[in-house]
Parts: structure tokens; sequence; C-alpha cells
């Protein structure tokens, strides 16, 4: 795998997808500890993954005051 902007965006819609089909955050298939390329591959889909839960937290509407 070459580690460019390609593989990078390629592996942001992997962490969106995979939170689309709510699996945890910690079920990456990558290595956090590796070589590089497993480095890089962790690091942009649990980007993916992150970019993916803070948009459906900001589509949800807020909860209404209680007025307390």
């Amino acid at each position: 795998m070459e580690l460019n902007r390609e593989a990078a965006s390629d592996l942001l819609a992997e962490g969106k997808a995979a939170f689309a089909g709510r699996e945890p955050s910690d079920a990456c298939p990558y290595n956090r500890f590796g070589g590089r390329e497993e480095q890089f591959q962790y690091r942009y889909w649990t980007r993916g993954w992150s970019m993916a839960r803070s948009e459906d937290e900001t589509a949800r509407p807020a909860p209404a005051s209680t007025g307390h």
C-alpha cells in the first residue's frame, strides 16, 4: 500500500462505514503498534470512525431543556 492521500481517503471511508455498521472503535483491523504502514492505516481508519461519530452526534437534535 502506498501511503498517500488516496489511501488515506479510502481508510477514512472504511472507518466511517464501520461506524455506520455499528462497529466499536476498537474493532479497527489495523495494528496501532505495527510498522509504518499499519500505523498509517490505523490512524486514518480511526479518524474516519471518529469523524462519522462526530457527524452523527451533531446531526441529532439537542435534548429539550427542562428549565432547571
